[in-house]
């Protein structure tokens, strides 16, 4: 490891420290490094742009933030929520129920955990609290955990840079996630109806048989998303990168031309947010190029792999001692900056050690996720904060035991890798 290395970690760190965005701290410490090293300044441009311009997977990332905002500009996710309302609205602690399973369908939206919080929080939270039967601190922390099913569940933007950084087949990915997201709807929702009984939440009025097909008319068309995007991928239709621009161009018929909930005037102003929101994720994307770059040459994944070769682990205890470590790492670090520089880091002795990368990106990203409802980073709870007026200890405290249904949920996905991988071989074979 080189004075030049050392200096631009330390560099990173006061970046970071100093509220500078991340992509821009990784541009700027990979540029100081190439400055200490005496190497050629332009091999910053260089190692970006022949990332960025042959890796086409890439181009999912703006179609699909965009197709999520086209859907939180219209009724689509009302519509959405209404139905998980006739559905599972009855239950003990019914709304809470819904919050989380409207968030397995709002998915298919928008493949992102920040996106479905920011998006459909407000309105999630609004739900649960109007009749004062949840607290602001309970609806937030169930809005926060809930989210973080979005990018497990078909489309997922984090599945897609990791499969940027891997080589991974993303239709593989988007189809190893289906039965987890499902699991871990399923456990939420566990963890709902232990606090509905502890709490004594009140049980609300089912719906009728006829507000039950009203309300599932009317989500049927925004229900279709995940299944056309599924159909068109794995029967050749269009790939799984083109499947970000059917999904943003659906999203978009069906806000615009079918329900009539678009102005033009809306358009522009969706066009421009979707602008901003891609820039951030590209500019990280970009500065990770290049960050990777120099930990290549200064060969650390080399060192990191015969540090722990010397472990002599079998596969299942490397999976559990990456997936301890990443917990921890995801506490205080960013999402996006753990799937592109710390996976890459591990993913050598992933393959050396025989350990299938479909089922590895599901669980890792799974791991990433939990650290956005994580105290201290995070972004969730900052997220759900900002709709509330309660304290964000309080908020934490609530949230615990769906952090622990999500934690418990992540290490049965590691000891039973058919629960990612049983849904992708039985497509492949068929």
């Amino acid at each position: 490891m080189s004075l030049a290395f050392i200096l631009m970690l330390a560099l990173l760190l006061f970046f970071l420290v100093a509220g500078l965005p991340i992509g821009i701290s990784f541009i700027a410490g990979g540029m100081l490094y190439l400055m200490f090293s005496g190497k050629d300044l332009g091999l910053a441009a260089e190692q970006i742009s022949n990332g960025l311009y042959t890796n086409f997977v890439i181009l999912a990332v703006p179609m699909f933030i965009f197709a999520s905002r086209v859907a939180s500009a219209g009724s689509l996710m009302d519509r959405l929520v209404d139905f998980s309302t006739s559905l599972v609205g009855w239950w003990r602690g019914g709304m809470a129920h819904v919050n989380v399973f409207a968030s397995l369908i709002l998915s298919g939206m928008s493949g992102s955990a920040v996106a479905d919080a920011a998006g459909s929080g407000r309105l999630q939270i609004e739900m649960m609290t109007k009749r004062k039967h949840y607290s602001e601190a309970y609806a937030a922390a169930v809005t926060a955990s809930s989210a973080v099913i979005g990018p497990i569940v078909p489309p997922s933007i984090p599945m897609i840079l990791y499969a940027l950084v891997s080589g991974t087949s993303l239709g593989a990915l988007f189809l190893g996630g289906v039965v987890p997201g499902l699991l871990m709807t399923a456990m939420l929702m566990v963890a709902v109806w232990y606090t509905a009984v502890r709490k004594n939440f009140p049980v609300d009025e089912r719906r009728t048989p006829k507000d039950f097909w009203r309300s599932f008319r009317s989500a049927f068309l925004p229900l279709l998303t995940p299944a056309i995007l599924l159909w068109g991928i794995y029967s050749g239709v269009f790939t799984p990168t083109e499947a970000a621009g059917v999904a943003a161009a659906y999203a978009l018929v069906l806000t615009g031309l079918v329900y009539r909930e678009l102005k033009w005037g809306d358009v522009y102003r969706i066009l421009l947010e979707s602008l901003r929101d891609s820039t951030v994720v590209l500019m990280i994307v970009a500065g990770s190029l290049l960050l990777n770059y120099i930990i290549t040459i200064e060969k650390i994944p080399d060192l990191l792999l015969g540090s722990l070769s010397n472990l002599n682990l079998p596969p299942l205890a490397f999976l559990l001692l990456i997936n301890v470590i990443f917990l921890v790492l995801g506490m205080f670090l960013d999402a996006s900056a753990l799937l592109l520089v710390a996976v890459p880091l591990v993913l050598p002795l992933v393959k050396a050690l025989g350990i299938d990368l479909v089922h590895f990106g599901v669980v890792i990203v799974l791991n990433i996720m939990i650290g956005l409802i994580t105290p201290p980073y995070g972004v969730l709870l900052f997220i759900v904060k900002g709709f509330v007026k309660s304290p964000l200890s309080e908020i934490i405290r609530e949230d615990w035991p769906f952090l622990t249904v999500l934690v418990v949920c992540l290490f049965l996905l590691v000891l039973f890798p058919e629960l990612v991988l049983a849904l992708p071989r039985y497509v492949m074979r068929n």
